[in-house]
């Protein structure tokens, strides 16, 4: 039972981690990941003539602040993480039930990134902007990539692992 703890707790802090760089790349580097959003927004790389075009937006105050958004999504998944790592940490060796309560953080935040990269990207940028039509700026394997791990680590984490019996 410990090791499977640990495992989660593991996961939930490379899911953190990766939250962490994801926010700090996009920060650190503003101008070219700026770029990505703002053709999403733009729609100027999609296939031309398409009957979707009424959606796309031309303000850069709405640039702005859709990848404000994302990165203060990205800033709050990673803090969720890290406080649901910590608290994963310390209930290592609880009962059942000071496990399953230490899972909280880690649940929103494990949530909040698939919500992230699954609304965001995909719903939003994909399939409102016609994101997949840009052979230049489709994040769509990317935003995939990333929130199947955030899934599969949240459903990992949720799994009852209190009833196993393993010799430590």
């Amino acid at each position: 039972m410990f090791m499977i703890r640990l495992s989660k707790t593991s996961m939930v802090l490379a899911m953190a981690l990766f939250a962490t760089l994801a926010a700090f790349g996009n920060i650190t580097d503003y101008a070219s990941n700026f770029a990505f959003v703002q053709h999403v927004f733009m729609m100027d790389t999609t296939t031309p003539g398409n009957g979707i075009m009424y959606r796309a937006i031309a303000s850069p105050w709405v640039h702005h602040a859709g990848y404000i958004g994302i990165i203060g999504l990205e800033i709050a998944t990673a803090f969720l993480c890290w406080v649901g790592g910590v608290q994963l940490l310390r209930a290592l060796k609880s009962d059942n039930l000071g496990f399953q309560l230490a899972k909280r953080w880690a649940v929103a935040g494990l949530s909040l990134g698939f919500l992230t990269w699954q609304v965001a990207f995909m719903s939003v940028g994909g399939e409102w902007f016609g994101m997949w039509m840009s052979k230049q700026w489709n994040g769509m394997p990317d935003a995939f990539r990333f929130f199947i791990t955030l899934l599969s680590v949240l459903i990992y984490l949720t799994l009852p692992d209190d009833r196993l019996i393993e010799r430590d």
